[in-house]
């Protein structure tokens, strides 16, 4: 008899930064959820990215990088990846092809062994390296005994993807969908502007900028078919603000023309951005700043 239950169910993508996760969210999605950049530890927040099937509905969390850096931020971070595993229904860990099992993917790995839920490895970015070399990386992984599947990918490609899901379909929990069919994230629009903004940033300036950069939506209104956006970007330091701003104030131009045509494609509307750079030292024990952030609760 063919089983006709829908299955749904939350699925945390974890790892050590800038190992994929965002791509291969994105790529599932169809659609830019969550930032990508070349810098380690670009997402901050747990993203959801929501994808439903025929029969099932996987919702998708991205989370921060695992690392062991110090810091309240840092900390913050990490532990938003921890709440990630313990409320998923399915864990998936990802490592490089062309860089495996790195001293950070142990904290992850002890991670995983502490869950009662399906675990997955994904070994990404399978076009960097060759077939040879992935044989006994896929080997000695299956030896750890901790996965109940691996499978190697390339999320920037696409390549192996549509096998990915169906594994991770086929470990969902049964149950109803929790999200409307056409809903493919829960962050707010607000949220999302600054994430696209905050992603141009980190690309344009992260040889010369630390890490804590952010950007908070002061303003945002819908007249029509035009988006009015204002947004501020904090730094720590008058000197940091400078960098931003560029000569001629080419840089933070630059920065916002990007930022502005990515909003135009996901809202498909004309988008007017004005962004501000204010100092603000150590902005993330502010506690509206942190707020916004999504980094404590009202």
């Amino acid at each position: 008899m063919e089983d006709n239950s829908f299955r749904c169910g939350f699925v945390a993508l974890l790892g050590r930064p800038n190992v994929g996760k965002s791509t291969l969210m994105n790529h599932i999605l169809e659609e830019k959820i969550s930032i990508t950049s070349s810098r380690p530890q670009t997402t901050r927040n747990r993203i959801l990215g929501i994808h439903t099937y025929k029969d099932s509905q996987a919702i998708y969390m991205d989370t921060p990088g695992i690392h062991d850096r110090e810091g309240e931020l840092n900390q913050w971070m990490v532990e938003q990846s921890r709440r990630a595993a313990a409320d998923s229904d399915v864990a998936v860990m990802m490592i490089e092809a062309d860089r495996p099992w790195r001293d950070p993917d142990i904290a992850v790995l002890d991670l995983l062994e502490k869950l009662d839920v399906p675990r997955l490895l994904v070994i990404n970015k399978v076009d960097k390296t060759d077939k040879p070399s992935l044989l006994p990386l896929i080997k000695h992984s299956d030896t750890l005994g901790v996965f109940e599947q691996i499978v190697p990918l390339s999320a920037l490609k696409g390549d192996n993807v549509d096998r990915f899901q169906e594994i991770v379909r086929e470990r969902l929990p049964e149950g109803p969908a929790l999200f409307p069919e056409d809903m493919i994230t829960d962050q707010a629009e607000r949220f999302w502007a600054a994430e696209v903004v905050r992603e141009k940033l980190v690309r344009d300036t992260w040889q010369e900028l630390p890490f804590s950069t952010a950007v908070v939506v002061s303003g945002f209104k819908e007249e029509g078919e035009i988006i009015r956006i204002s947004a501020d970007i904090l730094v720590e330091k008058k000197s940091q603000k400078g960098i931003i701003i560029g000569k001629q104030g080419k840089m933070i131009k630059n920065i916002g023309t990007k930022a502005r045509k990515d909003m135009e494609n996901f809202f498909g509307k004309k988008i007017y951005l004005e962004l501000y750079v204010r100092v603000s030292e150590k902005w993330w024990q502010d506690h509206e700043t942190a707020t916004q952030l999504g980094m404590k609760q009202t």
